[in-house]
Formats: structure tokens, sequence, C-alpha cells
């Protein structure tokens, strides 16, 4: 795999996956970093499906932010305030993780193992050594994590250095929201069914994830940024070629990541679809870009998905 290639699937695990997979970790995470450049008017996609009782507005999020990064706009509101209920890719409870803890030991453990510096590039190994360090856990620790799970756990850290949280992410503002004005919250995957897409990938996928997780901060937040200016702008082309169109290089990342779950979550809205009311499904940005999207899955089958912003 080449250095592109590691990249890329960096890329799409640090704004797709990790902080819900990283769960009270990654909610926790505090810092005073730099101030990211902030647009002017951020005017992230918003779109909407609906049939003649029923309508589900679709946003497409980022799950860390900076501190006080303004993404809130009068269409967003508007469709919080119409929507009964809201639903997130999974829950994680920063108060109560407990879930999320149990299943990242269940499935992100295993004896036996070799030692994790051993499951990398032979020319990663001082970057490794310097993640575990900033990490304050015993090496020891991390041999006996499989190598997805001790992916996860070094990016906290990455995190941490850069001043991201995903107390500042979109997901965390909404719930919040929707729980103040008393209205439910659901999940599309439980942790550990989340966890489990991960802990299915073949060794040399996560092999990648781990060699991505593991980049000096500073590299970290220039690709970030980058990212981030696409979401704010709604810019759905860029955010497709970031996200999704470069992992076509990774079959199995592709597939297990975004493809699978694509797919369910596209027949769960059109079975939502038979209920009436009105709801807000928020989920990763990458999942509402590029060719697999949930969108064009949903076209094929015959609905009309309209952007609203």
């Amino acid at each position: 795999m080449n250095g592109e290639t590691r990249k890329d699937v960096h890329l799409l695990t640090l704004l797709k996956r990790a902080v819900a997979a990283l769960g009270a970790a990654a909610i926790s995470i505090g810092g005073a970093p730099a101030p990211a450049t902030v647009p002017p008017v951020a005017q992230p996609a918003l779109w909407e499906v609906s049939d003649p009782d029923t309508t589900i507005y679709l946003f497409g999020t980022i799950h860390i932010l900076p501190p006080h990064y303004q993404w809130e706009s009068a269409k967003i509101g508007n469709a919080v305030e119409k929507a009964d209920g809201l639903y997130v890719e999974t829950i994680v409870d920063p108060n109560d993780p407990q879930e999320l803890i149990t299943a990242l030991r269940t499935l992100g453990t295993a004896p036996g193992l070799p030692p994790l510096a051993e499951r990398i590039d032979p020319a990663k190994r001082s970057l490794l050594a310097e993640a575990i360090k900033r990490s304050g856990l015993p090496p020891a620790a991390f041999d006996q994590m499989k190598t997805w799970a001790a992916a996860f756990t070094l990016l906290g850290i990455q995190y941490r250095a850069m001043g991201l949280g995903g107390e500042d992410g979109v997901e965390m503002t909404l719930r919040q929201q929707f729980a103040t004005a008393g209205k439910p919250i659901g999940q599309l995957e439980t942790n550990a069914e989340q966890l489990s897409f991960f802990n299915g990938l073949p060794e040399a996928a996560q092999k990648a994830l781990l060699e991505g997780a593991i980049e000096r901060p500073e590299a970290m937040g220039q690709e970030f940024q980058v990212m981030l200016n696409a979401w704010a702008r709604g810019d759905v082309n860029e955010i497709a070629r970031v996200f999704n169109e470069d992992l076509a290089s990774s079959p199995p990342l592709m597939d297990a990541l975004l493809k699978r779950r694509n797919a369910n979550w596209s027949r769960w809205i059109e079975q939502r679809l038979k209920t009436p009311g009105t709801i807000m499904l928020a989920v990763g940005a990458g999942h509402l870009a590029g060719g697999d999207s949930v969108q064009t899955l949903l076209a094929r089958d015959g609905y009309t998905v309209r952007r609203l912003q």
C-alpha cells in the first residue's frame, strides 16, 4: 500500500468513524488549538426526502470540530425545529460509556497477538513509539489490542494534540438540542455493531488505519482543515473525493465502511417513510456524497431527494 493510499484511509477514519467508535475517550478531548479557518458563512449540506405524510431531513455531519465552530444556519435550525426526533449513527453516552467500553474490550482485544510494532511498516515504528509515549499507556497494553483498536486509541491522542473533540461535534450539539426539547433520539447502529465493521477488516486494512492514526499532529491538522472547509462549504464533490473515491484502492474498507452501511441506511429510510412524521437523520458527511451515497441509492429506488442547503 503506497503513502497516498494510507493517507486516504486515514482521512476517512478521522472524520467519519473515529469519534463514534472512540466514545468517551474522544468526547473528553480538550486542549487549546490554533483557531481553525472559519468560512464567512458555513453552509453544510442538507437534504430532504419525503412522501405525503413523512419528511426525513438528511444532514451530513462532521464528528469532531474545533471549539466554538459556527455551523448552524437558519435552514438547519428550521429542520431541527420541525423534526419530531433525531437519528444518528450510534449513541455514546459520555456520562456512562460502559456499553462502548464493553464492546471495545470484547471486540478489540485478543490473546496471543504479535507485538503491535511487528504489525506495522518498520519505517513507521518510530512514529508508533512516539504516539504510544504520548498516550501515557504502557506499550504492553497495545500489544493486547487488535490493530484497529490500537488505531482508535492512538487517534484519540492525536485529537488531543489538535484540540479537537466530539463534545464540539455536530452530533453532540444536535443531541443536546433534541434532548432539551424533549424529542426522542435514536441510533442506526449499536456501539458493538459499529465496531464490528472494523473488527471484520482484513489485517492489511487495519494496518492502514493504524499507520494513518500515528501521523504527526501538524500533518494531520493540515489534512483536517481541507476536509473541514469542504464540509463547511457544502462541497459534496470535494467531500466525495476526500472521503470516498480514493478508497477505491482499498475495496475492503470501501465495502465495510461505506457501501454496506449506506445500503443498510437507505433501506432503513425507505421503511421509515412508511411512518408518518418528521425526523432528522444526521450521519457523517462522507455517507451523503459520491456515487454510493445514501441519496444515490434512494434515487435508484425511485425516491426524490431534494437539496435544501
